[in-house]
């Protein structure tokens, strides 16, 4: 009997247009000989099954099943593509696990805690991994800007705490564009963090369970266009990403220690995507994405790429890896 896979896509944050490319593109190279797949769109305003002529079926939210043709479907797996907000900060996964189904990420709370960014960036400092020096600001607080220069000086960044795909992200230079990129993180976030400017290269990771192991993929050197990898450069061609990164190999070899300890301090499963700024050849932690981008012009499947794995295997291997668990 071939399994009934649920693809998530979607999601209620500024990433939804982006998830459901990339939901669509697992859809696409899921074997339908193996599985039996179906796209899963979760919105606002409705939960639906969408078929391939675009009819929609509700989803019901007590079992997380639908109907098509007055036939019950059932699942057996989810695959998460969700970016953001029910996905990747693990609302919809406390869901799954209370009703039982099985699914492609990491426990939920491993995925709130990653999304967390302060959250995150506290665990994985108490076990001697670099960071920025960060500041953090809450809706409503009183913003003292002296304050936040003493702290992480200029250039600075201001960041949504909960929000991927750079959305809301401003390099400030000057005192004056505090305030404003401090408005325009918070039309993102209710909480935000500022963090000192890394000046090296900017290398992205990925690491997954495979097979079993702990995998890490060839490493992507980010040269972008643009003052940081904002989402013109991550989506719209402004940015040169290069993999396998030019590194030396015992600059290799320390990233890729630092990229498997960060993915076991932080218990996860599935896919991961961490970014580290080379500063003075040592690796400094930014952050982490436990629902990373899975477009052909995504970098996972980049790497995955340059590793030898094609997509319909990266994508098995989630669904195996998840139907073991």
């Amino acid at each position: 009997m071939k399994k009934n896979i649920a693809i998530i896509m979607g999601g209620y944050s500024s990433e939804a247009a982006i998830s459901l490319k990339s939901g669509e593109v697992v859809y696409q190279h899921i074997s339908k000989s193996i599985y039996n797949t179906y796209k899963i769109h979760i919105l606002q305003n409705k939960w639906v099954l969408v078929d391939d002529n675009d009819m929609e079926y509700p989803i019901d939210r007590h079992d997380f099943s639908t109907k098509i043709d007055g036939e019950k479907i059932n699942f057996d797996c989810v695959f998460n593509a969700i970016h953001g907000h029910p996905g990747e900060d693990g609302t919809i996964l406390a869901y799954f696990d209370l009703i039982g189904l099985k699914h492609t990420s990491a426990p939920f709370y491993q995925m709130a805690l990653t999304f967390n960014k302060r959250d995150c960036l506290s665990v994985v400092e108490k076990y001697g991994i670099k960071t920025a020096t960060s500041y953090y600001i809450d809706k409503g607080n009183k913003i003292n800007i002296e304050q936040i220069i003493d702290k992480v000086g200029l250039p600075c960044f201001v960041k949504p705490n909960n929000a991927g795909s750079s959305f809301g992200i401003s390099k400030v230079k000057t005192k004056a564009e505090i305030i404003p990129a401090i408005h325009k993180a918070f039309n993102e976030d209710s909480q935000i963090l500022i963090e000192e400017f890394l000046d090296g290269p900017e290398i992205t990771i990925g690491v997954l369970n495979y097979k079993g192991d702990i995998k890490v993929l060839p490493m992507t050197e980010i040269v972008t266009e643009n003052d940081f990898f904002d989402y013109e450069a991550k989506y719209l061609g402004k940015s040169e990403e290069i993999t396998p990164a030019r590194i030396s190999p015992e600059i290799h070899e320390k990233l890729e220690d630092v990229a498997k300890q960060v993915y076991q301090i932080l218990n996860m499963s599935g896919f991961s995507r961490a970014e580290y700024i080379l500063v003075n050849n040592e690796p400094y932690f930014l952050e982490i994405n436990t629902v990373p981008g899975l477009t052909n012009a995504s970098l996972i499947p980049q790497q995955a790429a340059a590793a030898g794995i094609s997509l319909e295997e990266l994508f098995h291997n989630a669904i195996d890896m998840a139907l073991k668990n």
